[in-house]
């Protein structure tokens, strides 16, 4: 990680995290409902997405983050944690570790963690409506998580998971099942950035690029890690995606195909953000910075 990102998460992830902690209890109904919802998002999350939505802003040139976008940035993490609690779900991919704790239904049954994730998820929504930025902004962003997480997003990308497994995709299909399935909610990031800090239709479009590219590479390196690492190192089962035959990039290119093609996507995320470089008043250099996020040895 470069040093730039380095200050920025360390400046910007307690704000995350404290907005997180305290207002979540108070949209929750159900003691138990509210300690289950509660258990996964404090779970120690990267809290990567909502991070990239601030990274936008302050690229856009702004200090001072209103509390209204910092909840928008946070319904973020609401909603992507609603995704990974139904992910590891028994009728999903009955995982029982995540982000180094027992999952979500191994600490409070399958039941209660279906609820917590559809409490969540609607919660999300919320925090995006009952907020005090312009009434255009607010539309704009329900309209866009909407798309990103629905049945043309990230919905859509979960059941091309399972309608395919046990059948190797080709690059092409492999590459647009995990567009809708990781890089959406990322894709979202980016966007929620854009709507809020007004950036001009051209850099919308160079920064939603990056956000595509930078999705892809999440994916490969995630697939990698997967057959690299240990459960200690990642908080979570590995080497589960070949036991249930995924599709994944080190299943279709092998280990050393795989970190070819994510320095390949790398440098396309990369070559996205130049033209902002050169003709626009925003300041890329943050953005370039989570690209450091992907390190490959060896």
């Amino acid at each position: 990680m470069s040093k730039q990102l380095a200050t920025f998460e360390a400046n910007f992830r307690p704000l995350i995290n404290t907005y997180l902690t305290e207002n979540l209890p108070k949209d929750v109904d159900q003691s138990i409902l509210s300690d289950a919802m509660a258990y996964s998002v404090n779970a120690g999350g990267k809290l990567l997405r909502p991070l990239l939505t601030l990274a936008v802003l302050v690229a856009a040139g702004q200090s001072e983050i209103a509390t209204g976008q910092l909840r928008a940035a946070s319904a973020l993490e609401l909603l992507h944690t609603y995704s990974l609690i139904h992910d590891d779900l028994p009728a999903m991919d009955n995982d029982d570790l995540r982000r180094g704790v027992p999952t979500n239904h191994v600490k409070f049954g399958a039941g209660m963690a279906t609820l917590a994730g559809d409490g969540l998820l609607t919660l999300a929504f919320q925090w995006v409506a009952d907020n005090d930025l312009p009434a255009d902004q607010k539309l704009a962003l329900v309209n866009a998580l909407a798309v990103n997480a629905g049945p043309s997003g990230m919905v859509a990308g979960q059941a091309d998971d399972i309608s395919n497994e046990h059948h190797q995709l080709a690059l092409p299909a492999l590459e647009n099942l995990h567009r809708h399935k990781t890089g959406a909610l990322l894709h979202y990031a980016v966007q929620a950035g854009c709507i809020m800090a007004q950036t001009t239709p051209q850099e919308t479009a160079a920064l939603l690029t990056f956000a595509d590219q930078f999705g892809l590479a999440f994916q490969i390196y995630d697939d990698l890690l997967d057959v690299t690492s240990t459960a200690e190192q990642l908080g979570k089962r590995v080497h589960k995606d070949a036991q249930e035959s995924k599709n994944t990039y080190p299943g279709l290119f092998g280990v050393e195909g795989t970190k070819t093609r994510l320095a390949e996507v790398v440098a396309a995320a990369k070559t996205a953000l130049e033209p902002l470089s050169q003709d626009s008043q925003l300041d890329v250099t943050l953005l370039t910075a989570f690209l450091s996020y992907f390190q490959i040895e060896g």
